[in-house]
């Protein structure tokens, strides 16, 4: 099994900055995607940056400039830090990563337990 922790939430003014951390654990092979969703009550949950292995990154358009995703291959973490931030980024922000657990295994989704961002205005 695998285990993804998520940290950082919290609530911040608008224009402030949060930064968002996950670390993965258990039987892990090798972690493909990692990236950071987030869901509103009443929504679908979204993909708002994701990171491969090798480093190539997408955003989605509501934080690109603002929100840097990043990595740590040797670790299993992922951060995501989020600057000027605004009221419309508040969510639950979900740690996801695609993991291997063995050579012969295909990748399986893993998902984090969620963590609170709010934005005051």
């Amino acid at each position: 099994q695998v285990q993804l922790v998520e940290s950082g939430g919290g609530l911040v003014q608008a224009g402030g900055s949060l930064r968002l951390s996950c670390a993965a654990s258990g039987s892990i092979f090798s972690i493909n995607t990692m990236g950071w969703y987030r869901q509103t009550p009443g929504k679908q949950r979204e993909l708002i940056a994701a990171i491969t292995a090798g480093g190539s990154t997408k955003y989605a358009d509501s934080v690109k400039g603002r929100f840097t995703i990043s990595r740590d291959n040797a670790k299993n973490t992922v951060d995501l830090q989020m600057n000027s931030l605004r009221p419309q980024d508040t969510a639950v922000y979900y740690c996801n990563a695609k993991v291997r657990s063995s050579w012969w295994a295909p990748g399986k989704d893993y998902w984090g337990q969620g963590t609170q961002v709010t934005v005051s205005s």
